[in-house]
């Protein structure tokens, strides 16, 4: 895959470094760029129109998050999916978000359980005619609207930043399998057990959601070795 798929995301507040960064990883997080890409900071400085530095800048913090590789005789490259950060990454992801549908139980009201069910249709409508980019989208949306009810949006902050890996799995997953459905499912019976207020069975259902991504990992380890170390 060529670097030139990188797009030029509309710039929000920040620096120019934190606009870089954020769309490259874009690009890797949704496989516009692929494991193994060559990457260069002059191409990516023209094509998003920016100086050099603060590409530099932004590369180095992607390779210290693991996304881009830097190798002395063949340049910097998009890293592979390493597994061990993906279970890592899931890990953390499992035993606060039990935490936090719990907790959610006891405190969400009609507004927080109407967002919630808003995005489920939504994502109704996405099992019909929506994208694996979109349906990723609601799935992230949902998940951080169980933070935002509870008052928590900085821990979710927090847990995406060490979900890199783990988002690009879930990326080629849904990429892979266009059977959405056991996806969409799991969350709405996450929802069903925070409406009434059932913790345990609530927990359960998290802790099996963020599973799901286990079963198929080594199928696509099998069907794609060359993206994962």
């Amino acid at each position: 895959m060529e670097v030139d798929t990188i797009s030029t995301t509309k710039r929000v507040n920040g620096s120019t470094r934190d606009f870089v960064y954020e769309t490259v990883k874009q690009q890797i997080i949704n496989w516009e760029l692929e494991p193994g890409t060559k990457i260069s900071e002059k191409e990516v400085a023209e094509k998003l129109e920016v100086s050099r530095t603060p590409v530099r800048e932004a590369f180095m913090k992607l390779a210290q998050e693991e996304l881009l590789g830097v190798y002395p005789q063949s340049g910097t490259r998009v890293s592979q999916i390493d597994l061990s950060l993906v279970e890592e990454g899931r890990f953390v992801r499992e035993n606060i978000e039990r935490a936090i549908v719990k907790e959610a139980c006891s405190k969400f009201g009609e507004d927080q359980l109407f967002q919630l069910e808003t995005n489920l249709t939504m994502q109704d409508l996405c099992l019909e005619k929506g994208t694996h980019h979109r349906l990723f989208e609601l799935d992230e949306a949902f998940h951080r609207l169980l933070f935002e009810g509870n008052g928590k949006l900085r821990s979710w902050e927090m847990i995406r930043k060490m979900n890199t890996h783990f988002d690009r799995l879930r990326m080629l997953r849904l990429a892979s399998n266009p059977d959405w459905n056991v996806l969409v499912s799991q969350h709405k019976d996450i929802f069903g057990y925070i409406s009434k207020q059932q913790a345990d069975l609530a927990e359960e259902a998290m802790r099996k959601h963020l599973h799901l991504v286990n079963f198929e990992k080594e199928e696509l380890k099998e069907r794609y070795p060359s993206y994962f170390k």
